[in-house]
């Protein structure tokens, strides 16, 4: 069955939800300048037709035909995503992930936080951001000092709540 109105939902409470994290992290642009890709057709349509309000249309996407045109569209265009951050290294002449920069870095960690508690609705815990990021190994994937600081910053969130933590991201500059 189709569910324009529920994904719509779902993009429209996720975009709040990381417009306010934003905030909290002092890149108030970012929020909201975030996931506007999802309102393109290459985006907006795999997202109603693949719907299920539990995890990411994406990932149904990807269950039916091996890889999401959605997520290789989202991906190309959204600056938040470690897997944006890819480029061909000189030395070696591969593929290799680079550092993302601080604002996109904050981005990325609003948009995670923001993701958990959507998906997870009133099971959410502040220890459901490090659990699904290590679940999905995705910090293999990302280069090492932002899977570090990504890491690090998670497990604030779960040790010492989200106050404390989006205070320090407020405050850092660089990592």
């Amino acid at each position: 069955m189709i569910h324009p109105i529920k994904h719509l939902s779902v993009i429209l409470k996720h975009r709040h939800m990381v417009l306010k994290h934003c905030i909290k992290a002092g890149i108030f642009y970012r929020g909201l300048l975030h996931d506007l890709s999802k309102f393109s057709p290459t985006e907006f349509i795999p997202g109603i037709k693949y719907y299920q309000g539990t995890r990411s249309p994406n990932e149904k996407e990807r269950d039916l035909f091996g890889y999401s045109k959605a997520w290789m569209h989202h991906k190309g265009r959204n600056r938040h995503h470690f897997e944006y951050w890819t480029d061909v290294n000189p030395e070696t002449k591969m593929y290799e992930p680079v550092k993302m920069p601080t604002v996109f870095f904050k981005e990325m960690f609003c948009d995670r936080v923001a993701a958990s508690k959507i998906y997870q609705g009133e099971k959410y815990t502040d220890s459901h951001p490090i659990d699904y990021f290590k679940r999905g190994r995705a910090g293999d994937k990302m280069h090492k000092e932002t899977a570090d600081k990504l890491e690090e910053l998670l497990i604030m969130l779960r040790d010492k709540g989200e106050k404390e933590t989006f205070k320090y991201i407020k405050n850092m500059k660089d990592y």
